[in-house]
C-alpha cells in the first residue's frame, strides 16, 4: 500500500509540473496587454515600457517561466495586477468560500446518487425505476445555467423565500442567513452530478445483484439488506467511485458558471475577473490551484478503489 501511494504521489507531481508549463503557455497567448489592462488603454508608450521592464514582462519565456515556478514552491504566487494583493491570498479566500459550496454539492451528490442508484437497482422495472430515469435524463440534458435561472425566478422572484444572488459570511448574517444563499447554487450544481452518479450507481448495482456470489450469499439465508450492504454495495461502489472523482472536475466547472449568474464570490468568478483583467499572476494562481484539485480527487478516488478491492491494493504493491 505504501508503494502504490508513493506512486501515485509521484503521478500528482508529474501532472501537476506538466499542467504548470500549459498554464504558463497558454496564459502567455492570450490577446491583449497586461501593461494597458493596468493602466489603461490611454496610456503613454514611456509608462508601458516601464512598466512591463518592472514586472519582468521583457524576459524571456523561460526565465519568465522559472521565476514563477520558483516562486510558487516557495508559496509566492505573485501579485495580483489589479486588486495590487498577493494572488495567493485572492485565491485563499475564493478557495475557502468555494469550498464550502463544492463540499455541500458534492456531500449531496455522493450521498444522493447512490442512495437513487441503489434505490432504482432494486426497484428495476417498476414504475418508480421509470419515473427516476426519465428525471435522471433531463437533469443531464440540461445546461446547469437553466436550472440557475429557472430556480432564481422560482425561489427568488415568484415564492420570495431565498435570496437571489451575493454571499453573507456565517459571522455577519448567522447560521440560517448564511445557508439561505448557498441552498439554490448548491442544488443547481448538484442536480445534473446527481442524476450522473445514480445512473451509474444504478448500472453497476444490477450487474453485481447478478453475480455468483451475491446468489450465494442469498442461498446461505442472508437476509436481502445484509446481502445489499455487506457484498453487493462495496463491489458496486467502485466504478462510482470513479465517477465521484471525474465529477470533482465537473464539478469545479459548473462553479464557474453557478458562480456568475448567483453573483457569488468563489473560485470560478474569481477567474472570470482575472480574464476579464487579464491579471496573470491571479489567473495562473487560479487555475493551478484547480489543477491541484482536481488531481487530488483522482489520488482520492484510487486510493479509495485500493482500499475497497484488495486486489487492486495487492497487485500494486507486488508490481
Amino acid at each position: 500500500m505504501a508503494k502504490l501511494i508513493t506512486q501515485r504521489l509521484l503521478g500528482v507531481i508529474g501532472i501537476l509540473l506538466a499542467m504548470s508549463i500549459l498554464v504558463f503557455c497558454i496564459v502567455h497567448v492570450l490577446p491583449g496587454n497586461v501593461a494597458y489592462a493596468i493602466l489603461g488603454e490611454y496610456a503613454t508608450p514611456a509608462a508601458v515600457a516601464t512598466l512591463e521592464a518592472r514586472l519582468g514582462l521583457n524576459d524571456p519565456l523561460i526565465v519568465q517561466y522559472w521565476h514563477w515556478l520558483s516562486g510558487m514552491l516557495r508559496g509566492d504566487f505573485g501579485q495580483s495586477l489589479v486588486m495590487e494583493r498577493p494572488a495567493a491570498e485572492v485565491v485563499a479566500d475564493a478557495l475557502g468560500r468555494s469550498a464550502v459550496l463544492a463540499a455541500l454539492s458534492f456531500a449531496l451528490v455522493a450521498l444522493g446518487g447512490v442512495l437513487l442508484g441503489v434505490y432504482a437497482a432494486t426497484h428495476d422495472g417498476r414504475a418508480s425505476d421509470r419515473f427516476l430515469t426519465l428525471v435522471q435524463f433531463l437533469f443531464i440534458a440540461v445546461p446547469d445555467f437553466f436550472w440557475s435561472i429557472l430556480v432564481i425566478i422560482v425561489f427568488a422572484s415568484w415564492l420570495h423565500w431565498l435570496p437571489a444572488t451575493g454571499y453573507v459570511p456565517l459571522a455577519q448574517a448567522g447560521f440560517w442567513g448564511w445557508l439561505s444563499h448557498l441552498v439554490l447554487p448548491v442544488l443547481v450544481l448538484a442536480s445534473g452530478l446527481v442524476a450522473h452518479v445514480s445512473r451509474m450507481t444504478r448500472s453497476s448495482m444490477l450487474e453485481v445483484l447478478e453475480s455468483r456470489y451475491v446468489l450465494a450469499a442469498r442461498a446461505k439465508g442472508l437476509s436481502e439488506r445484509l446481502v445489499l450492504r455487506r457484498h453487493a454495495l462495496p463491489n458496486a461502489l467502485l466504478p462510482t467511485i470513479t465517477i465521484l472523482a471525474i465529477d470533482i472536475g465537473i464539478l469545479i466547472g459548473g462553479v464557474v458558471v453557478v458562480e456568475t449568474v448567483f453573483a457569488y464570490p468563489g473560485l470560478g468568478r474569481m477567474l472570470v475577473f482575472a480574464i476579464e483583467h487579464h491579471d496573470l499572476p491571479l489567473l495562473q494562481a487560479g487555475m493551478m490551484v484547480v489543477t491541484a484539485i482536481y488531481a487530488l480527487a483522482n489520488l482520492v478516488a484510487d486510493l479509495g478503489y485500493a482500499y475497497l478491492d484488495p486486489r487492486i491494493r495487492f497487485g500494486k504493491a507486488a508490481a
